[in-house]
């Protein structure tokens, strides 16, 4: 693995042996399958261990983890005959959002996500994965086609929050995500959400709006960052394992919460362990969501979302 978080250490130490002994026993025709398979118990041991016991933070710093499959990764595994559309038909093209239409299973529909990058220069292309109020333009503009053209809706989020700069405030981009919000409740087809890293604020519920919201085991939806969170409450960097508790962002805690659906269980070690399987994961648990909601009407699609996001949360009267 090419990068190694400080948790997962014991396990890359041992899978290091193991490569030593692999090579040692090539090098002078020796068997050593034995200590091998020793090694091997030992590993998926200790990989079950640690990752029985995570902590929010520790589960946080997975969501980000570089070699994490992206939103763009899963339409290619999960999706056949993309056809990206692109524009607002405003103001630009923002190449954090992607969107297009897709074949899932051979059903047709529309497919929209965040992007990130692997390297510096492709995260200066999708602004490291925050989109700019064009952004959710042009998702609710793909939104709107696919509710004319009758599609199922497959939204991908993995974002830090939406980009707030200067020039995002002068495009409005509070009204940007406002709008997708109340618009994405008017929808008449399914929707189906799926938080495969990071699910930021705002910027995740832009896309958000879900008759069904799934999330994997290892990602997370918060209303800040924890960094962002103990910036704010207790003015230091290092308080935000310590946030990352408090916010109750975890795929156990948002599910106990009411605020997601479905746990997408990962493969053991984690999504960037195996994209394949994180993948086949995915498209089963999105596959059988949108069969349940094809039985649905358009108003009944309508009143279970909304019914599902007034749900949340307790209201307290005089």
């Amino acid at each position: 693995m090419g990068v190694t978080l400080d948790f997962e250490k014991p396990i890359a130490e041992l899978e290091q042996k193991v490569a030593e002994l692999r090579d040692f026993s090539r090098r002078h025709d020796v068997d050593v399958s034995h200590g091998i398979a020793l090694l091997e118990a030992r590993i998926d041991e200790t990989r079950r261990r640690v990752f029985a016991s995570l902590s929010p933070w520790e589960r946080v710093l997975l969501a980000r983890h570089p070699q994490r499959p992206y939103p763009q990764d899963y339409v290619q595994r999960l999706c056949t005959d993309f056809l990206e559309l692109t524009g607002d038909r405003r103001f630009a093209d923002d190449r954090a959002i992607l969107g297009g239409f897709a074949k899932l299973d051979g059903q047709p529909l529309m497919v929209i996500g965040s992007r990130k990058g692997r390297n510096l220069k492709e995260n200066v292309v999708v602004n490291f994965g925050c989109a700019h109020p064009e952004g959710y333009r042009k998702a609710l503009r793909l939104m709107h086609l696919a509710d004319k053209a009758h599609l199922p809706i497959l939204s991908l989020i993995d974002t830090p929050g939406a980009y707030p700069g200067i020039g995002a405030e002068e495009r409005h981009i509070g009204e940007a995500i406002a709008v997708n919000l109340r618009e994405m409740f008017r929808l008449s087809v399914p929707v189906v959400v799926a938080v495969v890293g990071e699910g930021g604020s705002g910027g995740a519920l832009g896309i958000g709006v879900g008759n069904r919201v799934l999330i994997f085991e290892n990602a997370y939806y918060s209303v800040i960052t924890p960094e962002g969170c103990a910036a704010i409450l207790w003015r230091e960097n290092g308080a935000a394992p310590r946030a990352a508790e408090a916010l109750k962002l975890t795929s156990r805690d948002l599910k106990g919460l009411g605020v997601v659906d479905e746990i997408i269980t990962e493969p053991l070690g984690g999504a960037h362990r195996d994209w394949g399987a994180a993948a086949d994961a995915l498209k089963e648990a999105v596959g059988r969501h949108l069969r349940e909601l094809a039985t649905l009407t358009p108003q009944q699609l309508k009143d279970q979302r909304y019914g599902k996001f007034r749900a949340m949360g307790v209201i307290e009267g005089p």
